[in-house]
């Protein structure tokens, strides 16, 4: 099973495989091309053989190296392709990984609006024709910037980074009820948009329930996960005249606020315990004078 790791299969060359990972693509740099051309011709060709004995997909050679011709031959033999890069070995693994990290990462695709504001990235989730669009055309309008409607594709890229991004086909398209499609770039300009965007708070817009219990100080906070990745979740209950536009905006810049190390929330519960304790202390005091 192919797998996103690189790495170099040099201990492999010189016939130590106890610890050899298979799946992985494979880099031969200066040193191993080195190594295989101080080997003759049956000793280079017994070293490829212990590596080809193993399955993996694919094997570069960077610096525009020479290709032992016993590297080809058992390529072609074993069908793995056998690819040359000019940069140099360093440069090649910066330049690959990134690109691998995300085309192996875990993936998903969820119903939603997806908004940078502020520069947090807001996922608007809740159920179709709620207003999640026109929250965040709302949002555009107050200078804020689309990355995706309707569709949001998210890929998990290291621990517990979440990057969502429109479909390629929708690119920064937007469903109006009423209206139909709009072009956001198109109508507010190229700065209103952005290709991509990480996931940091997800916005659950549901409708107004007289009877559940909503959070009121927002002490606890709810969570949320998606592909395995714990987020800060907000519900927001929609009732006529509701300004969801100026919540959107309050949400982010709480989350900033947050991230910077103050919560509104938790300040004014210990303001109000301090004052508490600093009640009982006077009405202990008044309770023990006896004078």
């Amino acid at each position: 099973m192919p797998s996103g790791e690189v790495s170099s299969p040099g201990l492999v060359l010189s016939g130590f495989t106890a610890r050899f990972a298979p799946g992985r693509l494979f880099v031969l740099g200066e040193t191993e091309v080195r190594y295989l051309s101080s080997l003759d011709a049956a000793g280079r060709r017994r070293s490829l053989e212990t590596l080809f004995r193993f399955d993996f997909p694919c094997l570069f050679v960077t610096k525009k190296q020479e290709v032992p011709v016993e590297l080809i031959e058992l390529a072609q033999a074993h069908d793995v392709a056998v690819l040359r890069s000019a940069l140099k070995t360093a440069d090649f693994y910066h330049t690959i990984q990134p690109f691998l990290e995300e085309a192996f990462a875990q993936h998903t695709t969820l119903h939603g609006s997806l908004a940078d504001v502020y520069g947090v990235g807001l996922l608007f989730v809740g159920r179709s024709g709620i207003g999640k669009s026109e929250c965040v055309l709302d949002l555009v309008e107050r200078g804020h910037r689309l990355v995706a409607d309707d569709v949001v594709q998210v890929r998990r890229l290291g621990a517990d980074v979440l990057i969502g991004k429109g479909h390629s086909h929708q690119q920064h398209f937007m469903e109006i009820r009423g209206i139909g499609l709009i072009d956001i770039a198109a109508l507010f300009g190229i700065r209103a948009v952005r290709q991509r965007k990480r996931i940091e708070v997800v916005v659950q817009l549901e409708d107004w329930d007289s009877a559940a219990a909503y959070d009121r100080t927002g002490i606890d906070g709810q969570a949320t996960e998606i592909l395995g990745v714990t987020l800060p979740k907000v519900v927001v209950p929609l009732n006529p005249g509701k300004n969801i536009t100026v919540i959107a905006e309050v949400v982010s810049m709480r989350h900033l606020l947050k991230y910077s190390g103050v919560d509104s929330a938790r300040l004014f519960n210990d303001r109000l315990i301090q004052r508490m304790q600093g009640q009982r202390a006077i009405g202990q005091y008044l309770e023990e004078d006896y004078e």
